[in-house]
């Protein structure tokens, strides 16, 4: 059985979460960690027993490409781009946190750049791979409300995300960078490609540089009005951070996903519920379950395609439409105007 070798780009706050997530997959082993401050690196090596640990991306692939299968890149968006160059320069498949890049033309290169290379390329996109999301797409593919005509896809928030994070306060674009990312592959996971895009964007909390709400109105090539809010800027009787909620009306019906894991689904014939709540691994944090269990099936799926096993769902050429409508958001609030794609 092979055992797919790979080096950690960043080890920061997420990578131990995201080495837990391939801790529950037997066949993958870390061998190398990298981090600009070394003893960050150090820690995490102890922790899983990695032998070689780096302050320098140069010495690590130099040392350790021939061994490595994939890197894993952890770090912030700025360095996606110059760490992914760097892996396709020693023919290595890439792994590399969302958002992608800080720009769609970089984005665009990161892509080009791993096809030419002929590296497999990944975004780690696992919003889209939570139980309850996964659930809901397979109630929604069932047929049971029939030709769907509209949608709601929302991440609507108070959580006090500065205070944990406080370098999100000096982003001039925050949350359809940081969230949007998210909430708008799922609509397309969902719902399939956009036609058109409206986005309005707004900033409440004054204290930060960005826009902390966004509402993108979007009309899918299928004829579907799709409606994805999101805010950290919501007061609201039941915090449901850090899910999101779903609501699709069809012509037999309509599927809610609500914030206790619970899908209804209602037609002329009645309600029926399911609950669709996510595995509890012994190292999630319980009020982050729903993200920290996905993180193990979003890796699943791309070490299965390393193992020429099924598709890949979020390469980079499909994380790349994402892209497309995160920066046609901000587009489209800054004229004013619809997008047309």
């Amino acid at each position: 059985m092979k055992i797919y070798k790979f080096a950690v780009l960043g080890t920061g706050f997420w990578s131990t979460y995201q080495l837990a997530g391939w801790g529950e997959l037997e066949i993958v082993k870390p061998i190398a960690f990298y981090n600009r401050t070394l003893e960050k690196a150090r820690a995490l090596a102890e922790q899983y027993n990695v032998e070689h640990i780096y302050d320098n991306v140069d010495e690590l692939l130099e040392n350790h490409a021939g061994e490595l299968d994939f890197v894993d890149i952890i770090t912030d968006v700025d360095t996606h781009e110059l760490f992914t160059l760097k892996a396709t320069q020693y023919g290595l498949n890439v792994i590399c946190q969302k958002p992608m890049a800080p720009t769609f033309e970089t984005a665009e290169k990161m892509v080009s750049v791993c096809q030419k290379a002929n590296v497999a390329f990944y975004i780690h996109e696992n919003f889209r791979f939570q139980a309850p999301i996964r659930k809901l797409k397979e109630i929604l593919d069932s047929g049971v409300i029939g030709k769907v005509f509209k949608a709601n896809v929302a991440f609507c928030s108070g959580f006090p995300v500065f205070d944990n994070q406080p370098f999100l306060k000096e982003l001039d674009q925050f949350i359809l960078t940081d969230i949007g990312s998210h909430v708008l592959d799922i609509a397309r996971y969902l719902f399939g490609e956009a036609k058109t895009l409206f986005c309005h964007t707004a900033r409440v909390n004054q204290e930060i540089k960005g826009e902390d709400v966004a509402n993108v109105l979007m009309q899918m090539q299928n004829g579907i009005s799709c409606y994805v809010e999101m805010s950290y800027a919501t007061i609201a009787e039941t915090e449901t951070f850090p899910q999101t909620l779903v609501r699709v009306e069809g012509e037999n019906g309509s599927i809610q996903l609500l914030h206790n894991f619970e899908i209804r689904v209602t037609t002329r014939s009645g309600t029926t519920a399911v609950h669709a709540g996510p595995v509890m691994y012994p190292w999630v944090d319980p009020a982050y379950a729903v993200v920290h269990s996905s993180i193990v099936d979003c890796n699943r799926n791309i070490l299965q395609n390393m193992e020429g096993k099924s598709p890949a769902e979020t390469i980079g050429t499909d994380n790349l439409e994402t892209i497309r409508l995160v920066h046609a958001a901000y587009r489209s609030a800054r004229e004013n105007r619809v997008i047309v794609f």
